[in-house]
């Protein structure tokens, strides 16, 4: 027997202790086994008491959540003012705005590159994707215009918590004789007065930058207009006492009651002018009063004048002090002749289309889908 060998344990020896190594692992794992076997019925108690317990609760809190996106994608329009700009309105359902419509907001947003551009249109869905070229021209259009934003109009959305509110749930449209025009002037306070900046009617073709200020516009010496008006903050006092009027002094089969009278009544009072006094002041209280060369340098009466031909200094005399030139286009259509804006005519407002909005010139005037079709 070697050295080593006389080391090595008996072989009796040897068996034992694998014998016993080898119990010990089988105990061990039978242990891991149970431990295993316990925490999954720990686990699946606790499960069944959770869902015992909670289940009400967890349905609850899952509807919840569902009526906060649904809430959410309902005000979505509201969230989408990030700061206040110039604002169109569409007060009906129409979603292929006219091309006078396209027109102004285009102006508007090229002329003033640095602010947004809000058309509100109660008729649009939101998704532009239903709104496609070639069938639709206006949106696409103005939708690829950097600072132009389409929102959709929510007006109960919108008159909620104001003044209009309660007028809006009571009025039956169909008994009102120009419900879509005081829609409209309703709108237009309820929006400058919840986001601030300046409305524009969709007949006003912008042909300077406009400074965002507190600002109203004159028809006449004795009559404003509300066609162009503006605040630079929101909830400006001013707003709110037009919108407690809009309530207040409602005719609603009066034309303009809600509107250039409404804005007239209330300066007044803010300025304390009575009222045989001349509104012709450059400010009063805060508020810029315009005078008519910034926005109406032609009076309604002679609308026609847009249609004529025009020199180019006579063009530079007449408009030289103008922000946006009001066509006053509820004149044309409702004369019994409406005028177009005819390609190569020559008229004053194709050089403004030419000139302020190139792009629905050329898509609306110069080469137009549907010539028939075309009106201002």
């Amino acid at each position: 027997m070697s050295a080593v060998d006389s080391l090595k344990p008996p072989v009796s020896l040897r068996f034992h202790g694998a014998f016993e190594e080898t119990a010990q692992i089988h105990t061990m794992g039978s242990r891991f086994k149970w431990f295993l076997l316990i925490l999954t019925l720990i686990v699946c108690s606790i499960l069944f008491r959770l869902y015992k317990m909670d289940t009400y609760q967890f349905i609850k809190s899952g509807i919840l959540e569902i009526a906060q996106v649904k809430t959410k994608a309902a005000s979505s329009f509201s969230e989408r003012i990030v700061e206040p700009g110039i604002i169109f309105v569409e007060a009906t359902d129409k979603v292929e705005p006219s091309p006078l419509a396209v027109c102004s907001v285009e102006s508007a947003a090229r002329l003033n590159p640095e602010k947004k551009v809000y058309y509100f249109m109660k008729g649009l869905s939101g998704k532009l994707s239903q709104y496609p070229h070639p069938n639709y021209t206006g949106i696409p259009l103005l939708s690829a215009i950097s600072n132009v934003v389409l929102v959709p109009m929510n007006v109960p959305e919108l008159f909620e918590n104001t003044p209009l509110d309660k007028w809006y749930q009571k009025v039956n449209p169909e008994l009102e004789k120009y419900w879509i025009h005081v829609l409209a002037d309703g709108c237009r306070i309820a929006l400058v007065w919840k986001y601030g900046g300046i409305y524009l009617d969709t007949d006003i073709i912008s042909i300077k930058p406009l400074p965002i200020a507190n600002f109203t516009t004159l028809e006449d010496d004795t009559r404003l207009g509300n066609a162009a008006f503006g605040f630079h903050i929101k909830h400006h006092q001013f707003v709110l006492e037009c919108m407690k009027d809009f309530v207040a002094n409602y005719i609603g089969h009066i034309w303009g009651q809600q509107g250039p009278q409404l804005i007239t009544r209330v300066l007044r009072r803010w300025c304390k002018f009575n009222d045989t006094d001349k509104l012709a002041v450059e400010e009063c209280n805060g508020i810029t009063v315009c005078n008519k060369r910034r926005f109406a340098p032609i009076p309604y009466q002679n609308w026609t004048r847009y249609f004529d031909s025009w020199k180019k200094e006579d063009i530079e005399s007449v408009f030289s002090g103008t922000y946006g030139a009001h066509v006053w286009n509820y004149m044309n259509t409702n004369s019994g002749m409406t005028r177009k804006v005819i390609a190569g005519s020559g008229s004053l407002i194709e050089h403004f289309f030419q000139m302020y909005c190139p792009t629905t010139y050329r898509s609306f005037i110069q080469f137009p889908k549907n010539p028939e079709s075309i009106r201002t």
